[in-house]
């Protein structure tokens, strides 16, 4: 059976980017079609300044929030990163495989070191690195696939690369995992800023719309959307991006097709009004399963709890014969 995994970092609230771009998609199909592992990646979310009780705290959030959207934990495997020390350990032997010059050339390190220097911060070297702990959490259970947003698809290929490289030098270890892109919104940009992406981390929230936001703050924030000049609905990326934006929100909340949705619009506010309420009726479900399982607390640990046993029972296997393969001792 095809194995995937895949994970969502603790680093701010969940958006709807995250859930159209990926987390819909591994409730409705992926755990259906596959030996799934979904990830709390925590790990992640320490390469940058971060508030201890804020991470532990997100971490829960995103947990039940992934229940929410309909991960079954008897069809698909769901813990936090930092309980499985496998991650870890495979991650020094990743970045004994990579070399500094492929670190350097990840946009989202290039990105984010950036915003960092601006601030006047420093930049950690986990910032640096943290691709290969990305590596490592994808090839210690052998996955085939790898279900992730356009921004992450350059980490999986090279993923794809330290795996390979691994196999030559020390014999076949690992699998060479694939790239699997949502069809739709696979990237939801800024509803304030369109040329960027959406982002759970971003200091200015207005054109953010977050998964347990009220739907009044919802559709407050789609109507404020910036639009494009002109007056006519056109569905084109690089010259209406905010257009293209909504277009795509909508299409991916009501199954349609982005251009055939443009002709169905003469001005920017219908366009607006129908996409606050797709989105609206899109999550509302979600936002009142999750409410639920916040109340029972005990019923997420367990789940986490026997996920991370699950996870460590899959991967140690494989990371002890990475460990073999280089010629540390048994």
């Amino acid at each position: 059976m095809t194995r995937i995994f895949s994970g969502v970092q603790p680093t701010g609230h969940l958006t709807l980017g995250n859930y159209l771009g990926a987390m819909r998609r591994w409730a409705e199909e992926d755990q259906y079609r596959a030996d799934a592992l979904f990830c709390v990646v925590d790990l992640h979310a320490l390469t940058v300044d971060h508030d201890p009780a804020r991470v532990r705290r997100l971490s829960r959030q995103a947990a039940t929030l992934l229940l929410a959207c309909g991960l079954d934990p008897e069809r698909c495997t769901l813990f936090v990163q930092s309980q499985v020390d496998e991650h870890t350990r495979l991650s020094y032997l990743m970045e004994c495989t990579a070399t500094d010059g492929e670190m350097r050339r990840m946009i989202q390190y290039k990105e984010k070191a950036a915003r960092e220097r601006e601030r006047g911060g420093s930049v950690r070297l986990s910032l640096l690195t943290y691709p290969a702990l990305m590596a490592a959490d994808v090839l210690a259970y052998g996955t085939d696939e790898v279900p992730v947003g356009e921004d992450q698809a350059q980490h999986v290929e090279l993923a794809r690369d330290l795996a390979m490289r691994f196999n030559q030098r020390y014999g076949q270890t690992f699998v060479v995992p694939r790239t699997t892109l949502p069809v739709v919104a696979a990237r939801v940009m800024d509803l304030q800023e369109p040329t960027r992406k959406m982002g759970k981390s971003h200091a200015r929230t207005a054109g953010v719309v977050y998964l347990l936001d009220e739907p009044d703050v919802v559709r407050k924030k789609i109507m404020r959307a910036v639009t494009d000049a002109g007056s006519d609905v056109v569905y084109d990326r690089a010259e209406r991006p905010g257009v293209a934006n909504l277009l795509d929100v909508l299409a991916a909340c009501t199954g349609g097709d982005p251009r055939a949705l443009a002709a169905g619009y003469d001005s920017y506010g219908a366009l607006k009004k129908d996409t606050a309420e797709a989105v609206v009726e899109r999550v509302r479900p979600v936002r009142e399963r999750h409410a639920e399982l916040a109340a029972d607390p005990a019923y997420v640990d367990e789940v986490l709890r026997a996920g991370a046993e699950r996870a460590r029972r899959m991967a140690r296997p494989r990371v002890d014969a990475a460990y073999r393969a280089v010629g540390l001792l048994a």
